[in-house]
C-alpha cells in the first residue's frame, strides 16, 4: 500500500453517517471490554481521520496515530488542537517500517484487511506494547467480497473469527475474545463488525 489510495475520499470520510455510527459502536464496545486510563499512551493503527481516536481521546493521556494515507493525516492533523490528549501523528507502513515505542495499548478499526500479512502484524503489535499491554481490532466478518466497490490495496474479505483469534494467539496475546460489536451498512448490503481483544503477560 505504497500509494495513497484514500486521497479520493478524505475529505468526505466523515459524511458517511453510516461509517461515523460504525466507529461509535467501536469504541463503546472498547471503553465496555478495556479499562482505560488517564496515563496511557495507545497506538491507532490505521487512524484515518480519528474517528476512532477522538472518541477515546478523554480517557487516555496519548494518542499515537499511525496511517499511510497522507490525506488522511491531513485530515486528522486538523483536528489536533481539539483533542483532550495528546496526539502524534506519524506516516508509515507498519507493514514495511517500525516505528519504535512502547504503547499500553493499541486499537485498529477497519484496517487489518488491508494488511498481507495478519500474522507478522500481530507479531509486530506484540513487540511494540509494554508488558501487560491490550490490543483492541475491529475488521469485517468474512464477506464475499461485495464490501468494497474497489478492492485496490484489499488484502481480505473479511476475516472468519477463528482465523484472525489463532493468528493473535499465535503471536503471544492470552484472553483473546472476538464478538460482533456493530454493522458497517452499505447501499447494497450490510457487514457485521467484530472486536477482537487480547492482551500480554504482565
Amino acid at each position: 500500500m505504497s500509494k495513497d489510495y484514500f486521497s479520493h475520499k478524505a475529505h468526505s470520510y466523515e459524511q458517511d453517517n453510516n461509517r461515523v455510527d460504525n466507529v461509535g459502536n467501536i469504541a463503546d464496545a472498547i471503553r465496555q471490554q478495556i479499562t482505560l486510563s488517564s496515563q496511557m499512551h495507545l497506538l491507532d493503527f490505521g487512524s484515518g481521520t480519528g474517528l476512532l481516536l477522538e472518541r477515546l481521546a478523554p480517557q487516555v493521556k496519548k494518542i499515537t496515530a499511525v496511517d499511510i494515507s497522507t490525506s488522511m493525516n491531513q485530515q486528522l492533523a486538523e483536528k489536533q488542537d481539539k483533542l483532550p490528549c495528546e496526539l502524534a501523528i506519524i506516516q508509515a507502513n507498519l507493514e514495511q517500517e517500525d516505528i519504535g515505542g512502547a504503547f499500553d495499548g493499541i486499537i485498529s478499526s477497519m484496517t487489518m484487511h488491508h494488511i498481507r500479512d495478519i500474522t507478522a502484524m500481530f507479531a509486530k503489535f506484540r513487540q511494540m506494547l509494554l508488558p501487560g499491554g491490550f490490543i483492541a481490532i475491529a475488521d469485517l466478518d468474512k464477506e464475499d467480497g461485495s464490501f468494497h466497490t474497489d478492492d485496490t490495496g484489499v488484502c481480505h474479505f473479511g476475516f472468519e473469527h477463528q482465523e484472525i483469534a489463532a493468528a493473535a494467539r499465535h503471536a503471544g496475546f492470552t484472553a483473546v475474545k472476538i464478538r460482533n460489536v456493530s454493522v458497517a451498512r452499505k447501499p447494497h448490503g450490510d457487514y457485521p463488525v467484530f472486536l477482537l481483544t487480547g492482551q500480554l503477560e504482565q
